[in-house]
């Protein structure tokens, strides 16, 4: 137990969510201890699934049944959620009344996060002079499901990626700061393995391209032609087009230009020298 307290003050004082000068007695034993246990467990857990369900499972203990996260992509719109990364457990009675009321295009959690950096609760978004009246209706309905109270945590990263984690309970008595701060340190602990988890995915999806096939995909990016192409790099058009179509083949896309786009967000191009 006194090691994972000790783990947990680290990781709060490393995050600047306390002062450095705060001893261990100066933390609530039980939400150390929780979270102690909570980055121990989590260390050797690959899937995402079930880092989510533990993470899940710490906010329980911290009176917070119904966790959620959502992570997006750089090249995502903001409106356009239909590819990220989900994992909730809300009520079905929220889910359904999200879906019915087209809330997905306009929830004022995720709008907001993106423009900040620290945990918010609910009642701090809700009140604010700049929310509209129908993303007031958002939490109302949500309340109405159950969800009275909860607090959202942005995480962002790299390369305007962002996601973002809440915590909800059915009561609407807010929750303290310093259960926020222990929330907070669990979102990020979780959402930074997998990132990793993810980030190691793509890695290995990666398809291995050789460098003539990627030097073709390069200027046909920058819209050049099979002949134009040739002359550059001192092939034939013919031979330009022999390597283009094997790229295609290897990033399974049906157009040279869906291959050379592919190649971008893969980070392929970038590694080649055309001077």
């Amino acid at each position: 137990m006194e090691g994972q307290q000790s783990t947990a003050v680290q990781l709060m004082q490393k995050s600047g969510l306390v002062p450095g000068w705060v001893s261990r007695t100066g933390v609530n034993v039980r939400f150390a201890t929780e979270l102690g246990r909570f980055v121990d467990v989590t260390n050797d857990v690959p899937q995402s699934e079930r880092l989510f369900d533990l993470l899940s499972a710490f906010a329980l203990q911290l009176d917070c049944p119904w966790t959620a996260y959502c992570s997006l992509t750089s090249d995502q719109k903001r409106s356009d959620r239909s590819h990220a990364t989900v994992m909730l457990n809300y009520p079905d009675d929220w889910k359904e009344r999200y879906d019915e009321m087209g809330f997905e295009t306009m929830d004022p959690i995720i709008t907001s996060g993106r423009n900040r950096l620290s945990a918010f609760r609910w009642s701090e978004l809700y009140r604010d002079q700049s929310t509209t009246e129908s993303e007031r209706i958002f939490f109302e309905e949500a309340a109405r499901c159950g969800l009275r109270s909860g607090v959202s945590i942005p995480l962002h990263g790299p390369t305007d990626s962002f996601a973002i984690t809440s915590f909800a309970r059915p009561s609407a008595d807010e929750l303290q700061s310093r259960v926020i701060a222990y929330l907070h340190l669990a979102a990020m602990h979780f959402h930074l393995k997998v990132a990793k988890r993810q980030a190691s995915a793509r890695y290995r999806s990666t398809p291995e391209l050789t460098v003539r096939e990627l030097e073709c995909l390069l200027w046909i990016s920058r819209g050049k032609s099979s002949w134009e192409i040739g002359n550059i790099i001192g092939i034939s058009p013919n031979t330009v087009n022999f390597h283009t179509k094997k790229a295609m083949t290897k990033l399974n896309t049906s157009s040279r230009t869906a291959a050379a786009v592919k190649a971008v967000k893969f980070g392929l191009i970038e590694c080649i020298d055309v001077n």
